[in-house]
């Protein structure tokens, strides 16, 4: 148990609109509630509990082609979605998409927020860096050849975010960010003000541009591999939803956390060194009292700055202070198991995070594993970006 998530979710459910929650096994310290967090709701919404990177979330997709179809091509299959996809902070789709999306008249809902729009335009498609990825897998039980997707709504998202925090103390929109420690109290709306009617409404803007997003890379993936899809699975896991718990509604607010209802399908991931998964929800007390949700992948057991230290750029070279895993470790790592590796840093090495078997064990009775794969191609963002937008 980490002492600062559990002090965050105990201190988010002592809000007077908070009737219920629960803290996920890959749980740990977030900005005012916890990452693997869930709260409910009575009529009300907590901007500061969905988080910055809003709808944040995985996509799974597996291909008409095996595994053994693409090995010896992996590493040029692998340069290839590193050189053609867009990781990076700030980093802008060169073929900028359209969408209905950005036709829906909820964009000038706000004073600030159609401002978004440019920026949300260029960025379409692009997936950041943090714990972002694009992976290639195999699902050993029949060599199939899978996608997997982590990205959320990039800059939009967390300027949004930022946006109507900032409302919520009388600032303007577009103020840079107010500057709060990690366990600052949730920032709540009631969803009968205006506010928060806003705020939801974008919300669910962010959630449909996410989607987008990762469908685009999605197919792009599957263009780069010549390959179809078989079958998919999609969801956000920074978000909020209007559900119905025990005869009420509520708005259930998962933050770093997955919807499991039972029967529905969830893409899992681990980390770079490990197993993903693919299951399902059950109906049991165990998955009621987690309010039908689950993990949204393993948990780290080392923050970032730990694992990967204090980075400076200076006269153009990246200067790095201390780090508890070196790159050669994190590469051994991966090489030790078969995959092939593009970017990364080592705030993303496998070491850095639980392992995902364990953390699932503790909501087995929750759960039931439909896939279990296996990565041999992993793409990420490189040591030299900085991603103010990450999960």
């Amino acid at each position: 148990m980490d002492e600062g998530a559990l002090r965050q979710i105990e201190c988010c459910l002592a809000d007077d609109e908070a009737r219920a929650g629960a803290l996920c096994a890959d749980h740990h310290l977030g900005y005012s509630m916890p990452i693997g967090g869930i709260i409910a709701y009575e009529n009300a919404v907590s901007p500061s509990g969905v988080g910055y990177d809003i709808a944040c979330g995985n996509k799974a997709i597996k291909t008409n082609l095996k595994a053994s179809d693409v090995r010896p091509e992996l590493p040029g299959i692998m340069d290839e979605i590193f050189r053609n996809l867009e990781f990076g902070m700030g980093r802008k789709n060169p073929e900028p998409l359209d969408d209905p999306l950005f036709d829906d008249p909820a964009w000038k809902l706000s004073p600030g927020f159609e401002d978004l729009k440019p920026l949300a335009r260029s960025q379409l498609g692009t997936i950041g860096a943090g714990n972002h990825y694009v992976d290639l897998f195999v699902e050993e039980a029949d060599d199939a050849l899978w996608v997997g997707i982590h990205f959320g709504s990039r800059g939009f998202g967390h300027k949004t975010c930022t946006g109507f925090l900032n409302l919520a103390k009388n600032r303007q929109f577009s103020a840079p960010p107010a500057r709060e420690e990690m366990h600052a109290p949730a920032t709540v709306f009631s969803l009968a003000s205006s506010l928060g009617e806003d705020y939801f409404a974008a919300m669910k803007l962010a959630g449909r541009y996410a989607y987008a997003g990762r469908d685009y890379v999605g197919a792009r993936v599957l263009d780069i591999l010549g390959a179809g899809s078989v079958w998919e699975v999609h969801n956000h896991h920074n978000f909020a939803w209007e559900e119905e718990h025990d005869g009420s509604r509520c708005i259930v607010v998962r933050k770093g956390a997955t919807p499991a209802w039972p029967g529905q399908k969830c893409f899992i991931g681990g980390s770079m060194g490990d197993i993903s998964v693919i299951a399902e929800g059950v109906e049991t007390p165990g998955s009621k009292s987690l309010l039908y949700s689950t993990v949204h992948g393993a948990g780290r057991v080392m923050s970032r700055t730990k694992a990967a230290g204090r980075k400076r750029w200076r006269k153009g070279r990246l200067i790095r202070k201390g780090g508890a895993i070196t790159r050669e470790e994190m590469n051994e790592w991966v090489e030790d198991i078969g995959v092939v590796l593009r970017g990364a840093d080592t705030d993303e090495a496998p070491q850095a995070y639980k392992r995902l078997t364990g953390v699932l064990g503790f909501h087995k009775d929750a759960l039931r594993i439909l896939h279990v794969l296996r990565p041999i191609g992993v793409a990420m963002a490189g040591p030299e970006v900085r991603d103010e937008f990450r999960d």
